[in-house]
């Protein structure tokens, strides 16, 4: 995955990151601030603040946040080497957490609580998921019947051909799922696959997964694939086009009969660099705990995580129970490079 520099979206809480040298840089190695945590963010959500404002609260650690595109915050890690402020890289979808850990940038962390909350399959000796979401089939109801549409593979078949509408090939979210299918059918169905998902296109690949709804939604397509908290987004939301969308809709829980539906996560990794390891650490258990865990059902509308956590999220609830897949996501996030590839060979752009 090519990595490019873009200019920095800085948030007026940054003004303290200047005084450590961040916005400047600095060839000497970062020096520790008690209580303070810097934070490298590609989560773009507002319904966050709370969770930075929260561990503030309780524990007295001052959170110095940069948010950025991934692929800028992965480079300007790389260019501030041991001068980096950063102590800690957040972002979505596992296969960009596993490009910054081919890269060297986080460093093993040991936690005891991290081992006991976070299942083992999300999570790997250098960073933690805390969050899922899964990659569900969205038709129109008007155009499809919900038994055409009942595994990934269906949307490769001919009779859904002028259907299909899809975010780039190129997206993590579509490469992360793009890895799922070939751990589990190999790279050559894969390719088939990908090549008939082509061949079914109503239009070439643009927006993002609401784009995608909303195209199934008005007709311009019959069946997409779309993160679930993009669905949950629109169920709770209050605009008529919303609800107009959401009620020409349905959603299938993709695989039930086989691998099951394919789930992607948020994650955190301590960079190696950190100046305030301890700091970040903590901010990882932060995540993994009671509070957290609920926070991101009931304000961002992902799964949580730790088995058993309680959320209070109606629409969220509303798309029942599924049987998802369970291949270890950090070996599922080093076959990306691979999906890429073969999406390429598809033509999938």
């Amino acid at each position: 995955m090519s990595l490019r520099y873009f200019v920095l979206r800085r948030r007026p809480a940054l003004t303290a990151l200047a005084a450590l040298g961040l916005l400047a840089g600095s060839p000497a190695p970062a020096a520790a601030q008690a209580g303070v945590l810097n934070i490298y963010s590609a989560r773009h959500y507002q319904t966050d603040e709370a969770l930075y404002a929260n561990f503030s609260k309780a524990t007295g650690i001052k959170i110095n946040r940069l948010d950025g595109k991934e692929e800028e915050l992965v480079e300007r890690i790389r260019n501030e080497a041991s001068a980096s402020p950063a102590d800690l890289l957040i972002t979505v979808d596992a296969a960009r957490l596993e490009v910054a850990d081919s890269l060297g940038l986080f460093q093993p962390v040991k936690s005891r609580l991290l081992d006991e909350r976070i299942p083992a399959a999300l999570r790997t000796p250098n960073w933690s998921a805390f969050s899922t979401r899964a990659r569900v089939i969205v038709f129109n109801k008007a155009a499809l019947k919900r038994e055409q549409v009942q595994s990934y593979a269906d949307l490769a078949t001919p009779a859904l051909k002028g259907q299909v509408c899809m975010r780039s090939g190129a997206h993590p979210y579509n490469l992360s799922l793009g890895a799922a299918v070939i751990a589990h059918e190999g790279e050559a169905k894969a390719e088939a696959w990908a090549r008939g998902m082509v061949a079914n296109f109503a239009r070439s690949p643009k927006g993002g997964d609401t784009d995608q709804i909303k195209s199934v939604a008005a007709g311009e397509c019959g069946v997409t694939v779309s993160n679930t908290y993009y669905l949950v987004r629109m169920m709770r939301s209050n605009k008529p086009e919303d609800q107009q969308a959401m009620a020409a809709v349905g959603v299938v829980w993709p695989n039930q009969s086989s691998w099951g539906t394919h789930i992607n996560i948020s994650g955190a990794g301590v960079l190696k660099h950190a100046p305030n390891r301890d700091a970040a650490v903590r901010f990882m258990e932060y995540l993994a705990g009671d509070e957290a865990q609920a926070y991101f059902a009931n304000g961002n509308n992902e799964w949580p995580v730790v088995k058993g956590s309680v959320a209070a999220n109606p629409a969220l609830a509303a798309l029942g129970s599924f049987k998802s897949d369970t291949l270890p996501i950090g070996e599922l996030a080093k076959t990306t490079v691979l999906a890429q590839k073969v999406f390429d060979r598809a033509g999938w752009k």
